[in-house]
């Protein structure tokens, strides 16, 4: 066992110089490519290889919710988080990405127990959520939006900075994007 020890470190010098070839270069937006490849065949790979139910068996209703939503991409489990145009242009980008942060975390944990909110923050999806960052003008149409989510039953925290009371951004509870798109058709990207 010392002996491999000892080889391995006369060895290292010949390894350095093969080393200091000039490498070829790497484009990153294969390996990018081939990484989501390798995530998409991990997951196929993973329920493929997991027990079919069989007949007069249960089946579990959250896996057919896993089937559907892959074969209808709409479906995707969303979260929409709409900051205001007004304070990006004013505040430190900083301060206004930490009040989308506070909106997004307040609405995860103020509806934690809705199943699509359970499946968005489950292990095997952690690693792929989905949310769109919109914007709106000003704190009139952050106000008229939340009034809007509301009388549409859609749950949502509109996250006021303390001390000042200013409404600074929503955020809704993770749904299935077609059932909440349309509230947010008329929004911009936040760029």
């Amino acid at each position: 066992m010392a002996s491999a020890v000892v080889s391995a470190a006369f060895r290292l010098p010949s390894i350095t110089r093969r080393l200091s070839t000039p490498a070829p270069r790497i484009r990153f937006y294969h390996s990018t490519i081939r990484f989501a490849h390798l995530r998409r065949f991990t997951t196929a790979s993973s329920s493929m290889s997991q027990p079919t139910g069989e007949v007069g068996s249960v089946v579990d209703a959250s896996s057919r919710n896993n089937e559907n939503s892959a074969e209808k991409p709409d479906d995707v489990v969303v979260q929409y988080v709409v900051l205001r145009r007004d304070l990006i242009d004013s505040w430190p980008l900083g301060s206004v990405v930490t009040q989308g942060c506070h909106a997004s975390v307040a609405a995860i944990w103020s509806f934690k127990d809705d199943p699509a909110t359970l499946q968005y923050c489950d292990p095997q999806h952690i690693d792929s959520m989905h949310k769109v960052t919109l914007e709106v003008k000003g704190e009139t149409q952050m106000m008229n939006l939340s009034e809007k989510l509301k009388l549409g039953g859609i749950s949502h925290k509109l996250w006021m900075e303390q001390p000042e009371n200013i409404p600074t951004c929503i955020a809704t509870k993770p749904y299935p994007k077609s059932q909440v798109s349309s509230f947010f058709k008329k929004l911009k990207l936040c760029k």
